[in-house]
């Protein structure tokens, strides 16, 4: 006599993901999250956790600022309605083509149009100006690569730019700051969705924070040195990076450009975006952060040799602008240099390549 019947569940569909790519995007905008995204893995299934598909003004050849091209096998008008409404995830990738991309009506059509459908909206990096030409962002927290902040504030006022962010979740919006947090965002849509075990684990594979200490202000004393355009200020800005401990007052820094101290606050802070003290105390933060993370020096030491002095006062700069100490500071990189453990049971057969 036949036993009764075994119920049996469908295994959960992938969620479905699609990126807008453009011409003279930036690489890793889209292969970084795309990495982060298609190594996840459902730990209720063991199967891949997303489906993800990259769609493209036209299907072709689309090609990025490296100079590496992808494929796209479908344009946006191959879309349909009901593919959009089955959208997880849509996301716009970003680059120097964000620019032209911005202006294209067609496209930002399509972008408020998946944007509607699906669950969730992304942008990596300058994406999120084109979600901002869409009007998608108006009234809502977001933040772009820090050295387009100051034009993306000025072209949409409607939108609240917060700069020093690495990524920012406002409802069903997600924006993520420049180039390698797209891979800090995605792995933040992960632990949204499988969990912190998971977006551990790939942290953990990809060799990466699962949450990034402090936000873009702590790159910003370098770069912004780098753009410095005026051939004395882009000197003192170099000085100031290469000797921490000196004597960094506005008057010592004035004198060396022959300056009036009034004078050279002005052409510095239009010249760096930062006010002389403001770029000193990253600079000096840089400084610091290297220490920590080099070797086993005293924090009275590190403090000293960055120009903070008291270590009380190093200890401030880092709880303001990073949001943890220097000892937990120090702490996170002794984590992040220890050994990947092997790839657990359930991480795909596909990316095990990866760890070789």
């Amino acid at each position: 006599m036949p036993g009764p019947a075994k119920s049996s569940k469908l295994r959960p569909a992938p969620r479905r993901v699609m990126m807008l790519v453009y011409d003279a995007a930036q690489v890793l905008d889209i292969a970084g999250p795309v990495q982060i995204l298609s190594a996840a893995i459902d730990p209720a299934t063991g199967a891949p956790a997303y489906d993800i598909e990259l769609v493209a003004g036209e299907a072709g050849s689309v090609s990025t600022t490296s100079g590496l091209v992808f494929r796209v096998d479908r344009s946006m008008a191959d879309v349909a309605p009901s593919e959009l409404a089955a959208l997880d995830t849509f996301m716009v990738t970003g680059g120097y083509g964000s620019r032209t991309a911005m202006e294209n009506e067609r496209l930002l059509a399509f972008v408020r149009r998946a944007s509607r459908a699906s669950r969730r909206t992304v942008s990596i990096c300058t994406g999120s100006v084109i979600l901002a030409a869409a009007g998608l962002l108006d009234g809502r927290r977001a933040t772009t690569h820090w050295a387009y902040a100051p034009t993306m504030r000025q072209r949409f006022p409607k939108v609240v730019v917060e700069e020093d962010a690495i990524y920012i979740r406002d409802g069903k919006v997600w924006t993520s700051a420049g180039v390698t947090a797209g891979m800090d965002l995605a792995l933040a849509l992960v632990e949204q969705d499988l969990g912190r075990d998971m977006a551990l684990t790939l942290a953990r594979h990809h060799v990466m924070y699962l949450m990034r200490p402090g936000g873009q202000s702590q790159f910003s004393a370098q770069l912004a040195a780098q753009r410095v355009e005026n051939a004395r200020l882009a000197k003192l800005c170099a000085f100031i990076v290469e000797n921490p401990a000196a004597d960094l007052s506005v008057p010592a820094l004035a004198g060396r450009v022959a300056m009036s101290e009034r004078s050279f606050a002005r052409h510095f802070v239009a010249e760096t975006g930062f006010t002389p003290a403001q770029f000193v105390e990253r600079a000096r933060l840089d400084e610091a952060c290297r220490r920590l993370a080099d070797g086993e020096v005293s924090l009275d030491a590190v403090s000293a040799e960055a120009g903070f002095g008291a270590a009380e006062r190093m200890r401030r700069a880092f709880i303001r602008h990073l949001g943890v100490t220097p000892g937990r500071y120090r702490e996170r990189f002794r984590t992040a240099r220890r050994d990947l453990l092997p790839p657990p049971a359930t991480f795909h057969p596909r990316d095990r390549h990866d760890l070789h």
